[in-house]
């Protein structure tokens, strides 16, 4: 179910272009509101919808799930710690509620082993690369290594 927004509610924040995995939320420059520029592209994550602290951001649903006529609306409680999803079908009668927990947290406290790490800075979250990718796959001193490179020795068929 691709996003899109309601242009009358949006108000430009970019909290919705900021979370986008595809990278395919952007700000319009003359009217400073969020739109979704390739909706067959969209991973339909919903960090968009979920991110958006004006409920500007919403679902088109497929056929097959959400006949025409439907909505589905998401709602951010911060206070309750709940993301509610609310499908209202087109013949108005059915309603369907989903409730679900933020599972988001701060750093160091979803993972133990990672309070020990210091959290990403702006240039390590600018940066192309993943969180210790170059310490992972031994690229931290530049060089393109292989099995055979790194010491492995081939023995039938397998490297040890």
């Amino acid at each position: 179910m691709p996003t899109f927004v309601y242009m009358t509610r949006c108000d430009g924040c970019g909290q919705c272009v900021d979370i986008c995995p595809s990278d395919i939320m952007h700000i319009d420059k003359t009217l400073r509101r969020a739109y979704n520029i390739e909706p067959n592209m969209c991973w339909e994550c919903y960090s968009c919808v979920k991110a958006c602290p004006h409920h500007a951001i919403d679902v088109r649903g497929y056929a097959d799930f959400a006949p025409l006529g439907h909505s589905v609306r998401v709602h951010r409680d911060e206070e309750k710690g709940t993301i509610a999803w609310r499908i209202k079908f087109r013949n108005g009668k059915k309603d369907m509620e989903l409730l679900a927990p933020i599972t988001t947290k701060p750093w160091g406290t979803a993972f133990p082993k990672f309070a020990e790490i210091p959290a990403p800075s702006q240039a390590m979250r600018d940066s192309e690369l993943l969180f210790n990718e170059p310490k992972y796959i031994r690229l931290d001193d530049g060089d393109l290594r292989s099995l055979k490179t790194a010491g492995l020795k081939l023995k039938e068929g397998v490297y040890y």
